[in-house]
């Protein structure tokens, strides 16, 4: 697996992850709710705790998103940089005669 390819993996992997702890978050605070529409916890302390980390974990899956999509735009940069690389290589050729 060459540098491109391995870069594109990298993009894809904080991406799919970020994406799917952002909806795992956001479902577990959906089914937290009761027919009013109000949170429900056990007590004050694990209000303030699970929406805490919960606000810390959102926070880390849009940084994992962002970090995503930087990899797989600098994936896309990389590969158009080959491709000019290549372009170049074929222009600069003699003609055979």
């Amino acid at each position: 697996m060459n540098a491109v390819t391995s870069q594109l993996v990298l993009g894809i992997i904080p991406l799919v992850t970020g994406i799917g702890l952002v909806y795992w978050i956001s479902r577990r605070k959906f089914y937290r709710r009761n027919a009013v529409g109000a949170e429900g916890f056990s007590s004050f302390e694990a209000s303030v705790f699970t929406r805490f980390i919960e606000r810390i974990g959102k926070w880390v899956a849009y940084a994992l998103i962002i970090i995503g999509i930087l990899l797989i735009w600098s994936y896309t940069q990389m590969k158009k940089d080959k491709e000019k690389q290549k372009q170049k290589v074929k222009t600069e050729q003699p003609v055979p005669r």
